[in-house]
């Protein structure tokens, strides 16, 4: 079977080696509010009201954000030193039971989270589709070896 989506097998380690420090700069900046100075920003956004408004930002959550996905991406989508028909029936597997996890857990969301609390959810959804892919296929993988 052609991978030809994939990438190749060593942006595995690179996605980890982006992931690891995103991963911990976004915890320290969601649970103890960590702003570095050097990343405060004029920012612009679209407002109601007027079309552009500015307002001071630090690109902590965006940077964390884009690198956590960037690494999650490149760890899950890198191909097995060994790349054949059978892994990649189990990373498709993997995929579609990720994506029923994931909407499922949000549906859930949806229907018994509300405020700011449903908002947090929302951010940690981006990620968990990834995540739970990463998981499921490394251990679906690591079970096969062990047999």
């Amino acid at each position: 079977m052609k991978t030809n989506f994939l990438f190749p097998h060593r942006f595995k380690k690179a996605g980890w080696i982006v992931f690891i420090p995103a991963a911990i700069l976004g915890s320290l900046y969601l649970f103890f509010d960590y702003t570095p100075g050097f990343l405060h920003f004029q920012a612009l956004f679209i407002d109601n009201e007027s079309m552009f408004s500015a307002t001071n930002n630090n690109l902590i959550d965006e940077i964390s954000g884009v690198f956590t996905i960037v690494g999650l991406l490149l760890i899950a989508f890198s191909k097995e030193k060994n790349e054949d028909e059978f892994i990649s029936k189990i990373r498709l597997e993997s995929l579609l039971w990720a994506t029923y996890v994931n909407y499922v857990v949000l549906i859930i969301g949806m229907i018994f989270v509300y405020g700011i609390t449903f908002f947090f959810m929302l951010i940690f959804n981006m990620f968990t589709i990834l995540i739970i892919f990463i998981i499921r296929f490394n251990f679906i993988l690591r079970k096969l070896n062990s047999q």
